[in-house]
């Protein structure tokens, strides 16, 4: 698979502060990418040199397998975690305003505003003023301002922010429908369950570095510890030095749920033999760590900052 996008050996420093020290990433095309990281490490200053909005001390992006000019402003939408949208301006204005700064005509604007204000189901907006909408309303204008130019980049920041469930999962959807079309999405966030459910790949970054970085699965399996949570009636007391048994807890109905953790890395299949041979087995689960779980022994005390 090739990347749409590639910061190489990336440095940003603001008055004798290292934003970015030595970052490097690579964004694979067509992919959700999980740009992760506490407050404060770098995440926006990553972010703001992908935009154009500064320029790296050190190093170099690379989208589409150019080095970032200006011309690629029309290929990336973004969507800030701070919106931007000017409160006194009619919406349908605003909108067809900034298609145009990306570089649609006015009538091409048009066109695809009002199919998405029809798909949104939000036709009477169009002429209500900026400062009318809820927070969430807002949050929808803005989501339509940043992709209504069909970019082969979205970088969304915290973009589930202010939603209600039914509106999350709205958005959502048309995170995965754009996925499903060829574009990219960079996804920022502190909602690990986001991360789970949406990204293919991700990038950790702690105190300005990249500390963590690869596709969702192979990072989940760098971090599993050979441990299982099983079911069973009976008693389990010989391990015999295939298994150590971390800790039990009584469920209804006589059944047990334990830890256990594969000391000898045996084959699944002959673990589960040695435990039949004890108990009547009714689970066996291995323990995939959650990106939750990952972040806090990464980033350590600093993942208070999710929280």
């Amino acid at each position: 698979m090739s990347n749409i996008l590639e910061a190489q050996h990336v440095v940003k420093k603001y008055a004798g502060h290292t934003a970015l020290n030595d970052v490097s990433i690579e964004v694979p095309q067509g992919s959700i990418f999980g740009l992760l990281g506490p407050n404060g490490a770098g995440k926006t200053s990553l972010i703001r040199i992908i935009n154009q909005i500064t320029a790296p001390d050190e190093g170099q992006i690379i989208l589409a397998g150019e080095k970032l000019q200006p011309k690629h402003i029309e290929d990336i939408g973004y969507l800030p975690e701070e919106r931007g949208l000017y409160k006194k301006m009619k919406v349908g204005e605003q909108l067809l305003y900034l298609a145009q700064l990306k570089g649609m005509n006015k009538a091409e604007a048009l066109e695809k505003l009002k199919k998405w204000f029809i798909k949104f189901n939000i036709k009477d907006w169009w002429d209500k003023n900026v400062e009318d909408l809820s927070k969430g309303m807002q949050q929808k204008t803005q989501f339509i301002a940043t992709i209504v130019h069909e970019p082969k980049l979205i970088i969304l920041d915290e973009p589930f922010s202010g939603f209600d469930p039914i509106n999350a999962n709205l958005l959502k959807d048309e995170i995965l429908e754009l996925k499903e079309r060829g574009t990219t999405i960079i996804f920022s966030t502190h909602r690990m369950e986001s991360v789970e459910e949406l990204c293919d790949h991700i990038a950790l970054i702690n105190k300005s570095q990249v500390v963590l970085h690869g596709a969702k699965k192979e990072v989940k399996n760098r971090f599993k510890d050979n441990s299982y949570t099983v079911e069973f009636t009976g008693n389990l007391t010989n391990t015999e030095g295939v298994f150590e048994l971390l800790d039990t807890y009584p469920l209804e109905d006589g059944i047990t749920k334990a830890h256990i953790r594969n000391i000898n890395e045996l084959p699944v299949n002959q673990l589960i033999g040695n435990l039949i041979q004890q108990v009547e087995l009714k689970a066996f689960n291995e323990n995939i760590p959650s990106f939750n779980d990952i972040f806090i022994k990464v980033v350590g005390g600093e993942a208070n900052a999710l929280l």
